[in-house]
């Protein structure tokens, strides 16, 4: 779900992540320790808070008709230098249905005892984890699959992802279907869980069908 197969490629990751003069993908900001953890403790409620609704579907729907009227063009991937990760990325005082304060209370109190670090290691052993899965470089998943993505999904809008998605195929041989799912951002199971629930059940029952 959200973030479809990429091949292994052949360079680290992080060389190939986008880097300008003035800013660098989101991916770079997090590799020096402490910097984000800064940022995201500073207020781990609010941290969450606008970083669950920004990556929604709900959030993007809003930046987009906001640039649409006129409002700044703005890629949120990329992370200013000298800058921060979560500029005007505001929740409004209300927040969409799937998600309620009490969840947020909950998951900032989580945060705010153990801190980001642990999350955001993942993105610091990337390029590790891209040598030690040298002996799998070419292959392909050859199990069923289905892919689910929301259309509002700021992931699938990164350069590259496009024609990642046309090639799936190739690269997930058991891909069984594509499946887009309509306003929904990166959270996709939580935005949408009746849809997502009802397409695994008809995944699973394909199968079954299939022997």
């Amino acid at each position: 779900m959200s973030v479809p197969f990429y091949p292994r490629g052949m360079s680290l990751r992080t060389a190939l992540m986008p880097r300008t003069e003035n800013a660098r993908f989101y991916m770079l900001y997090f590799q020096e320790p402490g910097l984000a953890e800064a940022e995201f403790g500073r207020d781990p409620r609010t941290t969450l808070r606008n970083l669950l609704f920004a990556g929604s579907g709900h959030g993007v729907a809003l930046a987009r008709a906001a640039q649409a009227s006129g409002g700044p063009s703005e890629n949120f991937a990329m992370v200013p230098n000298g800058g921060e990760s979560l500029r005007g990325s505001s929740a409004p005082a209300a927040l969409p249905s799937w998600i309620t304060e009490k969840d947020i209370d909950f998951y900032g109190e989580e945060f705010r005892r153990t801190g980001f670090r642990g999350g955001l290691n993942y993105y610091r052993n990337i390029d590790r984890n891209w040598e030690l899965l040298g002996a799998m470089a070419g292959l392909r998943v050859s199990v069923p699959a289905l892919f689910m993505a929301g259309d509002h999904d700021l992931v699938i809008s990164f350069p590259g992802t496009e024609q990642v998605l046309a090639n799936l195929q190739n690269l997930v041989p058991g891909l069984r279907g594509i499946k887009m799912l309509a306003g929904c951002g990166h959270w996709t199971q939580q935005e949408r869980p009746e849809e997502v629930n009802a397409a695994l059940l008809e995944f699973l029952k394909s199968l079954r069908d299939h022997g």
